[in-house]
This record gives structure tokens, C-alpha cells and sequence, in this order.
């Protein structure tokens, strides 16, 4: 009777020890797959091309994780996350004009799933809070052909342009592209580019950005913003991402 209590006893103690020396690694799992953003390699960037909304700050699980704001029409950069635990809120910025702090209103709420050794993009776009559409994308392609680059665009302006054009060294690279849309990446071979963008059919120039060097093997998103009939800090513009 002694021995087999003793038996169980044992079986007991090992089941326990067994028990404590894993949980230190199931709970790591749950970090990494819930908290631990860095980690798994995410890497996230805001674009804030909205004009009437002021900057924005990001907030994860209802924690901001920026310590400037982001203004218009600039974009924060990849940065890494400080935990992919859901919702991700765009917030309006507490950083404004100077000596003002504006109340944490939330603008737009994601839910996405993100992956681990993935960049991605957030741009926001419109001219105030009840015109503000978004278009989040995993920043992933394939590789591009040896010699070659990869180029994709976004026509983020609200101006009433119909849809807008792009050529690259003057041959067309990006054909009506409509407002709030964003095209698929093109290859285009490794060098200098006269980029001009402009309204489709028109043949009228609404910027013109030379010198712009696609190198081998990268990957790259270019975009416009602004009103082509301003030329104050609301003018037509345009920007370049490089995504890998």
C-alpha cells in the first residue's frame, strides 16, 4: 500500500515539474504570436495624405506607440511594432500646431492579421475627416528580374482629375490610374527616370520629377497628392517609397 501511494506520489511530482519547466516557453509562444512584434520581423509605416485631418498618431491595443505625430503629406518610414494585439485606431494627432493638443478622436480602426517578415503600408488619403478612405497593404512581390526594379502607384488626389497617367522617360508606365487606387507593381530596367505624371488624355504636365534612380533589385511605390489647382501647401505632389 506504502509503495504504491509512494508510486503515485512520484508520478505526481513529475507531472508537476514536467508542467512548470514547459509553461515558461508556451507563454513565450503566446508573447511572440500576440505581443512581440519586432520579433517576428513586422515592420509597419503610416502615410498621411489627407489634408484636412491635421497629424495622426497610431494607437495598438489602445496604446500609442509614436512620439510624433505624423503630418501631412509625409510618411512616418517603417517602424516596428510594439505589439501586433488588435484593434490598430488612427487617432488625431496630439502633436499639432504648436502650443494646442488636440483630444485622441479615433479616425479609423483596423483589425488586420499581420505576418510575420512582412513590411506594410497604411496610407490615408481625402481632404478631411468625412472624405478619409485608406488603403492598407502588405508591402510584398516577388523579386524582381535581374537588372531590374520594381515600381508600382498610388493616385492618392482628390482633385475632380478623372484619372491620372504616368510615364517613365516618356513611354507610359501607368495608364488612367483612378483616385484612391493602387496599380500593380511594373518591372522597369535598372537606371535614371524622368517621371511625369499626368491627367489622362490631357496632355498637359502636372509634375514633372526627374532624375529619380530605380536601382537593381529593389522595389518601390510612387504616389501623388494634392490639387493641381493650388500652389499653396495643399499643391499637387507626389512621393516615393522604397519597400525593399
Amino acid at each position: 500500500m506504502f509503495k504504491k501511494n509512494n508510486r503515485s506520489l512520484t508520478v505526481f511530482l513529475s507531472l508537476f515539474v514536467l508542467i512548470f519547466l514547459i509553461m515558461p516557453f508556451i507563454s513565450s509562444c503566446g508573447k511572440n504570436s500576440n505581443s512581440n512584434a519586432a520579433a517576428l520581423n513586422i515592420q509597419y509605416q503610416i502615410v498621411n495624405l489627407n489634408s484636412g485631418i491635421g497629424s495622426v498618431d497610431l494607437y495598438v491595443n489602445y496604446v500609442k506607440v509614436n512620439s510624433f505625430s505624423y503630418f501631412y503629406p509625409n510618411s512616418s518610414g517603417y517602424f516596428y511594432l510594439p505589439s501586433i494585439t488588435t484593434p490598430f485606431q488612427v487617432r488625431r494627432g496630439t502633436s499639432r500646431t504648436p502650443g494646442t493638443v488636440a483630444p485622441s478622436y479615433n479616425f479609423l480602426t483596423l483589425n488586420n492579421v499581420l505576418v510575420p517578415n512582412t513590411r506594410y503600408t497604411l496610407m490615408l488619403m481625402g481632404q478631411d475627416s468625412s472624405t478619409l478612405y485608406s488603403i492598407f497593404t502588405a508591402d510584398t512581390s516577388s523579386s524582381p528580374s535581374l537588372g531590374k526594379g520594381k515600381l508600382r502607384f498610388v493616385n492618392a488626389s482628390p482633385n475632380n482629375l478623372g484619372q491620372v497617367s504616368v510615364t517613365a522617360n516618356d513611354t507610359t508606365a501607368f495608364a488612367g490610374v483612378p483616385y484612391k487606387t493602387m496599380t500593380k507593381f511594373i518591372e522597369l530596367t535598372a537606371g535614371t527616370y524622368d517621371f511625369k505624371i499626368y491627367q489622362t488624355g490631357s496632355p498637359n504636365v502636372l509634375l514633372d520629377r526627374p532624375n529619380v534612380t530605380i536601382q537593381n533589385g529593389k522595389i518601390y511605390t510612387m504616389y501623388c497628392y494634392g490639387l493641381a489647382n493650388r500652389t499653396d501647401s495643399l499643391a499637387f505632389g507626389s512621393g516615393f517609397i522604397t519597400n525593399k
